[in-house]
């Protein structure tokens, strides 16, 4: 008889879930073809993520500068109306 190591890869472990809950993941796992172990886990992993994802701060985003010259294109009557800003880019400014 050889001597065997066996690794474990998972842990069994018991948890008390709501009869209801335990119901409807049972039904889920069931429609998606997978058992209710692997619906857990999927689940669980799915939560831990979201949860480290939101306590990630958001990374600083540099924008480049492009220096201007000269202020508004000429004949842009008014710089604040989203028709005026679009006839200027078009050419077809009344103004004109």
């Amino acid at each position: 008889y050889a001597d065997i190591c066996i690794k474990v890869l998972a842990m069994r472990t018991t948890l008390d879930i709501d009869d209801a809950l335990l119901k409807r993941a049972k039904r889920r796992a069931a429609q998606e073809n997978t058992t209710l172990t692997a619906l857990i886990e999927e689940s669980l992993a799915a939560h831990l993520r979201a949860a480290d994802t939101a306590r990630t701060p958001a990374r600083a985003v540099r924008l480049p500068v492009f220096p201007g010259r000269g202020g508004l294109r000429p004949g842009i009557s008014d710089p604040k109306s989203h028709q005026a800003l679009l006839d200027a880019i078009d050419g077809t400014d009344p103004c004109r």
